[in-house]
């Protein structure tokens, strides 16, 4: 099998092409002039014909090299592109970063966090896919994303998780009785309609064993899946709900208060990645900055 010509041989036809003489080429290239000589003569041995003949001092391509040189010219832009990727994906200034998250993070803190991580980074592109708890496990079981935010996480052995815990705390409208109060505990919302989680999710199991435990009625009113509807419905003067303070917060100037809740029930949101794919220096440095904005949110 005949071997790849080497990329010095390339060089030093597409140098030859460019400066008109051996000499030069052997400038452009850092070598002396023999070495220069010795790259060519290889090359052209390995593909069978002369690249070149001289006249009057200096160095005309034959018909075949030229036809070689706009291949040799993109073999050449090519490996300078993976030189300077090469150089750039270590600070983390090129790559493509695929992140999977629930579709309330993809409206309400990941834009903007996305939005700096980005800064500076211009050769660095971006994929978000919102969906379900179920959908994102199997998308980083297949190792189809880089990493995913979610909750409800049980383990898995093909998949990495870090968990964080973020406070939780009871919405309600604005003017409502409960901004008279510093907490609100089960025994405040006896009563209250109250908007939740889905009912097979753990953060509602937890919130219900609190009402459970302190003796009080759970009168439930609005099931579902997203804490963003939840704060919505609130926001309208449909009733009051216990979720993350993380959404609580994006509510706080659209008609939504909040007061922490009693006893803690934290949201339990983990960070996943497949533990078969070493992930990207990028991956790392993203998931890093996620975990830092929640910083003031996490309880322990």
């Amino acid at each position: 099998m005949r071997q790849p010509h080497s990329l010095r041989q390339l060089e030093a036809l597409h140098a030859i092409s460019q400066k008109g003489t051996v000499s030069r080429a052997a400038e452009e290239l850092g070598i002396s002039q023999p070495a220069t000589s010795r790259l060519l003569a290889d090359l052209s041995a390995e593909l069978g014909f002369t690249l070149y003949h001289r006249q009057d001092g200096r160095i005309i391509l034959t018909q075949e090299a030229r036809y070689l040189l706009p291949e040799i010219a993109r073999v050449l832009e090519s490996m300078r592109y993976i030189s300077e990727l090469g150089r750039d994906i270590p600070r983390r200034q090129a790559g493509h970063l695929r992140i999977a998250c629930l579709p309330g993070f993809a409206t309400t803190h990941l834009p903007e966090l996305v939005s700096k991580f980005l800064e500076n980074r211009s050769d660095v592109t971006v994929t978000i896919e919102p969906d379900r708890p179920e959908r994102i496990l199997e998308w980083i079981i297949g190792e189809q994303y880089d990493c995913a935010i979610t909750d409800g996480f049980e383990e898995h052995p093909a998949v990495e998780s870090r968990k964080i815990a973020v406070r939780s705390v009871c919405i309600f409208p604005k003017g409502h009785r409960f901004e008279a109060l510093g907490e609100i505990t089960p025994s405040d919302l006896d009563g209250e309609r109250m908007i939740h989680d889905r009912k097979d999710s753990p953060f509602y199991r937890a919130v219900a064993d609190a009402f459970v435990a302190s003796g009080k009625a759970f009168k439930p009113l609005v099931e579902t899946r997203q804490f963003t509807c939840a704060c919505e419905l609130v926001s309208h003067g449909t009733g009051v709900s216990i979720v993350s303070e993380l959404d609580a917060r994006n509510y706080e100037f659209r008609g939504v208060s909040f007061r922490p809740f009693l006893p803690n029930v934290p949201h339990q949101l983990s960070l996943l990645r497949p533990i078969h794919k070493p992930s990207s220096m990028l991956t790392l440095e993203f998931l890093s900055m996620f975990e830092d904005s929640l910083s003031e949110l996490r309880t322990e």
